[in-house]
């Protein structure tokens, strides 16, 4: 009986699969993407980012958010994976009550509140349930990304007019229902909503604002806008058309920038910078500032790069093209002209100049390194790990490093980092991870531990050859032109970006699913923008596990209009 079962599943899972390859080709789409089991539902708390690009789409980007937040939580490489473990403490909650306080305040200060507000109270003294029901729907609508329901309006708005009544001052009774709104764990959590999927029996999907919310943050880094929402509130982001038709529309935007920059500060790891420490003597150059432009001159290459000229993702990794600041323009030995119109400017490195792509730029050489000095283990682990999605095994404890930072070896000074290096391709408890790591590493000599250009190390000439999966180089340029070229180079931004939308690693099942986003990703000549397109319009994307999923939540929910609201 379960063998018969189960060959039914089988036969009517190949008909919808061979019936939608021929609508699609009837029609003369796309091959159609592959089914995939789909991931757990999650509950994501809003990273540091998040946070504030909503506070700055919602009440304005001038808005100051004035104290600490919680650190966010990196795991398996992603903060969008570490957010589905964070929690929050008593101390959290009053950070961001705090937080919420101070917003809630600045936004209702005399001189913007009539910007933000639709309507304006019968007396600024006293109670106007009415206003403040319109204010509290209306903002809680784009915070929570989905109408309140009618309990939590009343609950919000009860808040504000118990305030009201307490200090007899309308504004500062909203004040307290607009900061309890930003304390709610529907604004500081992205939760994932499910029902039933009716075009597959017995799968799960998220419903619509879940999908709205999850097309957002990953497109734009931010909740989603009132088109969007109205779009999920209409359902016609449960039809291909109406999903395809907003993906295009934010893919347009200016916005798709800051999800870019989210997305590749996650996946590059920048949290780092936080920590980022160099010693003043060795290195004279390095500041704060200097810390701060390299981060942002990655940021502004890529996006520049890839949203506004459309480049091809593996070119990054040899394009000589980017932003400089003077302070940057110290430390790259280029003379940077200070300009009255921006700060930053555009520079391309001379062809034959060993400046090229992203591992050259001080984000990633100074990122990569001691506070004393260059790291061709830690620059050629991040490479195995970071960009190309290798797994680099732990280092075994009992590990006696003394003798690695030894003057001599067998008899002979030892000056470089490669000779250092030779040390642990012949212990045996070392020897594989460092013949794994180390040749990229060791291509990357030609920047010390900051990142300035140097041919020599303590008087000895640098050798910067090194191999990358049987490609032997001997110059920086060479490296990057092998990370170029690499099949591991384009697989992981795809398997990257996945995991990043998802907030989950893929699993075995979703194999398939990745492999043609692979295929697409080459045929789009390996645009992120048309990557992430491809994305967000496949309902797999969507997808959720029966058995992970919560109880539907939809039947409960009753949204308040805020048309009806202004009648």
């Amino acid at each position: 009986m379960g063998l018969m079962a189960t060959n039914k599943n089988a036969i009517r899972k190949s008909f919808l699969v061979a019936a939608t390859i021929s609508v699609a080709l009837l029609a003369g789409c796309d091959s159609p993407a592959p089914t995939r089991e789909g991931a757990p539902a999650t509950m994501r708390r809003l990273t540091q980012e998040q946070y504030k690009n909503i506070i700055a789409d919602v009440f304005g980007p001038d808005i100051n958010i004035a104290g600490r937040m919680d650190p966010d939580l990196r795991k398996d490489g992603l903060l969008q994976i570490g957010a589905t473990e964070a929690t929050f403490t008593p101390g959290n909650l009053e950070q961001y009550d705090a937080l919420a306080r101070g917003i809630a305040t600045e936004v209702l200060a005399e001189k913007r509140r009539a910007s933000f507000m639709p309507c304006t109270p019968a007396s600024a003294t006293a109670v106007d349930e009415a206003c403040a029901k319109e204010v509290i729907t209306e903002a809680g609508r784009l915070l929570f990304r989905r109408p309140l329901t009618a309990k939590e309006a009343e609950l919000y708005v009860g808040l504000a007019t118990a305030a009201t009544e307490k200090v007899g001052d309308f504004y500062k009774g909203l004040e307290f229902g607009l900061a309890s709104l930003m304390v709610s764990p529907n604004f500081l959590f992205q939760k994932d909503m499910v029902e039933a999927d009716p075009s597959v029996k017995g799968a799960m999907r998220l419903d619509a604002y879940s999908k709205a919310s999850r097309l957002s943050f990953f497109l734009w880094n931010s909740a989603p806008d009132d088109m969007l929402l109205a779009a999920a509130e209409n359902g016609d982001l449960n039809s291909s058309e109406g999903l395809d038709k907003q993906a295009q529309r934010m893919i347009k935007s200016p916005r798709l920038k800051n999800g870019v920059r989210g997305f590749f500060a996650d996946f590059l790891q920048f949290t780092l910078f936080e920590s980022l420490a160099k010693d003043p003597v060795i290195y004279p150059k390095f500041s704060q500032s200097v810390s701060d432009d390299a981060k942002e001159q990655t940021l502004r290459t890529v996006t520049e790069f890839l949203v506004t000229d459309g480049g091809d993702y593996r070119d990054l990794f040899t394009s000589h093209k980017t932003y400089l600041t003077r302070a940057l323009g110290v430390v790259y030995q280029v003379p940077v002209p200070a300009s009255t119109d921006s700060e930053w400017l555009p520079y391309e490195f001379p062809k034959d100049d060993m400046r090229g792509g992203l591992l050259t730029q001080l984000s990633f050489t100074a990122l990569y390194a001691h506070p004393g000095r260059s790291s061709p283990t830690l620059r050629g682990k991040a490479i195995r790990e970071v960009m190309l999605c290798q797994a680099v095994p732990i280092p075994p404890v009992n590990v006696d490093f003394t003798s690695f930072e030894a003057d001599s070896h067998e008899g002979s000074p030892v000056k470089t980092a490669r000779e250092r290096l030779a040390k642990h391709s012949t212990d045996p408890a070392c020897a594989g991870c460092h013949k794994f790591v180390d040749p990229m590493g060791l291509a990357l000599e030609n920047f010390d531990g900051l990142g300035v250009v140097r041919m020599k190390e303590n008087g000895a000439d640098i050798d910067a050859s090194g191999e990358l999966d049987g490609v032997k180089f001997n110059s920086p340029a060479g490296l990057a032109a092998a990370m170029r070229n690499s099949p591991r180079t384009s697989a992981c931004i795809v398997k990257k970006l996945f995991a990043y939308g998802q907030g989950a690693n893929p699993g075995k099942s979703d194999e398939e699913y990745l492999k043609y986003l692979q295929t697409k990703f080459e045929q789009d000549k390996y645009s992120v923008p048309q990557l992430m397109r491809r994305i967000v319009t496949s309902e797999a994307f969507y997808r959720v596990s029966p058995s992970e999923a919560p109880a539907q939540a939809n039947a409960s929910r009753e949204p308040v209009s805020t048309k009806e609201n202004k009648s």
